[in-house]
């Protein structure tokens, strides 16, 4: 009788790994399924992590991607439907952008339009890292930002002439920030506003 084959050795977490983690966590304190006591106990889980099997229990009853035959599959499974992309350029003149429902963020948006009303839902969309930046290149129209919870706005970079910005963090918005949304670039004979 042969012994059993060893077992080959547990995959090693990268960086990486451990930042899809905490960003999967943020998002679930800020939808109000860990509370703050939980989530700070996975936290720390997550950066103490060295492999992936450490990694798995800490988001397994806040994910439920369906694998192949429907099974839930782990974060680190597989590849994801829509890779995120560096950059992604929308273009429009004259008409009108809607992003809305479960869409990839890229790490860089550049908003390129023309008098053209801009709507940009952010509530649902899969996020890819800790900061967005959109690049806006607005002349004209009105560009509007619906963030969920914990959701950040830097505007400090954006250059604005004859147009008007309304951000301001919403006081009853305790949550933890989740996401950094960046604007830099220019906007000039238009408006700019968030809920």
């Amino acid at each position: 009788m042969s012994p059993d084959p060893p077992r080959p050795p547990a995959l090693r977490a990268s960086d990486a790994d451990r930042d899809r983690v905490m960003e999967l966590l943020r998002a679930a304190v800020a939808d109000g399924r860990l509370d703050p006591a939980e989530f700070d106990e996975r936290l720390d889980a997550a950066l103490a992590a060295r492999t992936i099997d450490a990694l798995t229990p800490l988001t397994a009853d806040l994910i439920a991607t369906p694998g192949r035959d429907g099974a839930p599959m782990s974060p680190f499974t597989g590849t994801p439907a829509e890779p995120p992309a560096e950059r992604l350029t929308i273009k429009e003149r004259h008409g009108s952008v809607r992003r809305e429902g479960r869409w990839t963020l890229p790490h860089r948006l550049v908003l390129r339009t023309a008098w053209c009303g801009v709507m940009l839902d952010l509530t649902s969309a899969v996020r890819t890292g800790p900061e967005l930046v959109i690049e806006l290149r607005v002349s004209g129209g009105n560009v509007e930002l619906i963030l969920a919870p914990g959701m950040a706005v830097d505007a400090n970079e954006l250059s604005v002439r004859h147009s008007s910005i309304a951000i301001d963090r919403n006081a009853d918005d305790d949550a933890p920030e989740t996401l950094h949304i960046r604007l830099t670039g220019r906007l000039r004979h238009g408006h700019l506003t968030h809920r």
